[in-house]
């Protein structure tokens, strides 16, 4: 589930990205350690029970952050 809602620009936006792989705290603590170092990130909220992480920030690249939640070990499903 990729929702962005405004990847571009100086304003705040957000991304949804559904990440089902994840199961634990590590999984968790991985995620939001890679999404942290991407350009414009401001926060990430991960949700185990749905396996969502939810990305806020400004400038947000949907790829930068696909490639983050990989560099994590972890793929984002469509």
């Amino acid at each position: 589930m990729n929702n962005p809602t405004n990847i571009s620009g100086d304003s705040t936006s957000s991304v949804t990205l559904s990440v089902p792989g994840m199961t634990c705290g590590h999984c968790k603590a991985a995620i939001e350690t890679e999404l942290g170092k991407v350009p414009g990130v401001a926060s990430v909220s991960v949700d185990l029970d749905t396996k969502l992480v939810a990305v806020v920030g400004t400038a947000l690249d949907h790829e930068a952050l696909v490639a983050a939640v990989d560099e994590a070990g972890f793929d984002v499903a469509d």
